[in-house]
């Protein structure tokens, strides 16, 4: 990987709300997206799953996740901090 693709790099804040699988936690991410019509914000949570090869985060952690190679098929977020 070269310096311009490891800039682009997506990060994302979030919680673990699930730590019962090995080596994988779903994090939850809040965003405020705002209505096409209406012009309202609103809040909407995304789950993605997310590598922790050490299992060390826990639920109800708030952890940082940054996009990876996909893992699985569902899996292509790895857990920073």
């Amino acid at each position: 990987m070269n310096a311009k693709q490891n800039k682009m790099t997506r990060t994302l804040t979030g919680v673990v709300v699930s730590d019962k699988m090995q080596k994988t936690r779903v994090v939850a991410v809040a965003r405020m997206k705002k209505h096409a019509k209406y012009l309202k914000y609103y809040k909407t949570t995304t789950r993605f799953l997310a590598h922790d090869e050490k299992n060390e985060s826990r639920e109800g952690d708030v952890v940082q996740i940054k996009e990876t190679r996909p893992l699985s098929r569902k899996k292509r977020w790895e857990i920073v901090k």
